[in-house]
């Protein structure tokens, strides 16, 4: 915007000495316009096809935009050593050879945007001591190249954006120590190219726009320690920065604007103490929680418009003592109140534009400060009650602020004693019921004192409700329900009682049963129940004893009448047998398949 407001004041500055008519002296190249006395050379919109011959030697600005040059050969300009400013803006240059623009050892400016460049060889930018400012935007470059701008010490600013670049290899950046500004808006980068970046060690601004980041890792930023102003926006795959990606960096101003995160992010901005402005506008953000900022001592400017803010929690600015602007314009705020500043002394400009505001008495403190609040040119308005919808803040006259912006005190409708005794196991409910303007909040602490959550076994339902599931003994104890608002609290307590399984009981879940069985509980040494009873195990032990006895006899009287057989002994005894499968397939299996031949020892 600077640079184009420079051009246009140049331009004019040119025209009036055209005008006054300021003569031409020495040669000029047909077709462009040469102002000696500035010195400037202006050939822009002039449909060229090359650079032209016969510049003046004398030259300090050459303006070649605007034309249909392709390519930049080697050494083009090296008769114009005084030459500090050079556009070669919205041409059609494809390309640019190595040495392009040696001998141009006072330029300070070079633009290319608006061109059909897609590589820049190593050694374009060869030969540019004096360089400061190189646009190369609105191109479609697909790399940046190791040692790309390495002899350009003198490089502070380099505009990139708008090319179609997918990669940039780590050493892109090498020699660019002096470097202060870099824009890499509008590209196709997925990824922080952090060991490209790491080699900017001078860097004060970055611009990381409209890319395809999905994850901001830890050490992100590493060795930019002098960076001051960060920008990341408008990447909609963003939604999570690690704890430590901002980690080294010594901000004043950090734009996270546009993207996915769905909190803010605390823990990477902790160690951000000299951070003065804050932009998280335009991320699904829908609560700031109290007492997380507090490190960001410095902080003056909290942007966060259309981020569908439900909540500001009291607290949600402690410790920022500078806090002087806060823009939470477009959310879906109901209300702000006082409890959430440190200290509303400093507060000069609050946006609470396009939120739904209930104007109650928690808004009342906005109210008494409207006259020397600043709101961004838009007031408030009333999103409540019905008798004020749609009113401004500034409409308002003080006599009728204690009739408006009034508040109910919270009061507990559920009076009634609630004493529960139950046997462990069960589960029980106590209800507590609150009425208020605006809404009361219904916590309940347990007999320790504790906040009750909206987890666990015994947690707060929904609708204020405390639900005690599989009550156990040490659940025993008053519960308290408290149900406050911004013009009070009420509270209500509750007894629960829970009796203990008998031992005895307790013992008998450890036994084990089978199925279908019921058995006597007799005791070995007076540990565990036995599952059998003496009786049933005896008469178990015998049976079993008296078949095995029983299988020993028939085999010794079947040996001794086969050893008796002929009168002779036999050794081994060959038996025929007919298997259930054969039987079954009607007899057909081989004449092997039935026998077996036992020996006797």
């Amino acid at each position: 915007m600077c640079v184009a407001a420079d051009w246009r004041r140049l331009y004019r500055w040119v025209v009036l000495q055209w005008v006054v008519g300021v003569a031409l002296s020495g040669p000029c190249p047909q077709r462009c316009d040469c102002l000696p006395k500035l010195p400037i050379v202006n050939c822009s919109s002039r449909e060229l096809g090359s650079v032209p011959e016969g510049l003046p030697t004398h030259t300090q600005t050459l303006d070649l935009s605007r034309n249909r040059l392709r390519t930049v050969v080697r050494r083009r300009f090296s008769g114009l050593a005084e030459l500090r400013q050079l556009d070669l803006s919205d041409n059609q240059l494809t390309g640019i050879e190595p040495e392009a623009f040696a001998g141009l050892q006072n330029l300070l400016a070079l633009r290319l945007s608006r061109n059909r460049l897609k590589i820049i060889p190593v050694g374009a930018f060869s030969g540019l001591p004096s360089l400061q400012l190189l646009d190369i935007s609105q191109n479609e470059i697909l790399v940046f190249l190791d040692d790309m701008f390495r002899e350009m010490p003198s490089l502070q600013k380099l505009e990139a954006s708008e090319n179609d670049l997918v990669f940039i290899s780590n050493r892109a950046f090498g020699g660019l120590a002096n470097l202060q500004e870099l824009n890499l808006d509008r590209g196709n980068l997925t990824s922080v190219p952090v060991e490209a970046l790491s080699q900017l060690t001078g860097l004060l601004r970055l611009r990381l726009c409209r890319l395809g980041l999905t994850a901001l890792p830890n050490n992100s930023f590493r060795e930019l320690g002098r960076l001051r102003d960060l920008r990341v926006s408008h990447c909609p795959g963003l939604d999570s920065l690690a704890a430590n990606s901002l980690i080294g960096l010594n901000l004043t101003s950090l734009t996270l604007s546009n993207c996915n995160l769905s909190a803010v992010p605390y823990s990477p901005l902790h160690h951000l103490v000299y951070l003065r402005y804050l932009d998280l506008s335009y991320n699904p953000i829908s609560t700031i929680l109290s007492n997380l900022l507090g490190d960001l001592l410095r902080l003056q400017e909290l942007h966060l418009i259309g981020a569908g803010l439900l909540q500001i929690e009291p607290g949600a600015f402690h410790n920022l003592a500078y806090f002087r602007l806060l823009n939470v314009a477009d959310n879906r705020l109901a209300t702000l109140e006082e409890s959430a500043f440190h200290f509303i002394g400093t507060l000069e400009v609050l946006r609470l534009d396009g939120n739904p505001l209930a104007c109650d008495c928690r808004l009342l403190w906005v109210m008494r400060r409207r006259l020397r609040l600043h709101f961004g040119g838009r007031s408030p308005s009333c999103g409540s009650p019905v008798q004020v919808q749609g009113r401004m803040f500034r409409d308002f006259t003080e006599d009728e602020l204690p009739r408006v912006f009034t508040c109910r005190h919270a009061r507990i409708l559920t009076r009634k004693p609630q004493d529960v005794r139950t046997d462990e196991g069960h589960t029980v409910l106590f209800f507590c019921e609150a009425d208020g303007d605006p809404a009361p909040a219904i916590v309940w602490l347990n007999p320790k004192r504790s906040v009750l959550t909206g987890s666990g076994r015994i947690h707060v339902l929904p609708n204020g409700t405390l639900e005690v599931r599989y009550a156990q003994v040490q659940d025993s104890g008053y519960y308290l329900c408290i149900a406050s608002n911004a013009a009070g609290n009420d509270s209500v307590s509750v007894s629960l009682r829970v009796r203990g399984f008998p031992a005895s009981t307790r013992n008998r879940s450890g036994s084990f049963f089978l199925e279908g069985w019921s058995f006597g509980h007799a005791s070995v040494n007076g540990s565990q129940p036995f599952p059998f009873d003496v009786k049933t195990l005896v008469i178990a032990v015998t049976m079993g004893f008296l078949s095995f006895l029983s299988s020993v006899a028939v085999c010794f009287i079947f040996m001794f009448f086969w050893s008796q057989s002929r009168g002779q002994i036999k050794h081994t005894a060959n038996i025929d047998f007919v298997p259930r499968s054969s039987a079954a397939a009607g007899g057909r299996a081989s004449a092997d398949a039935g026998k077996f031949t036992m020996k006797l020892i």
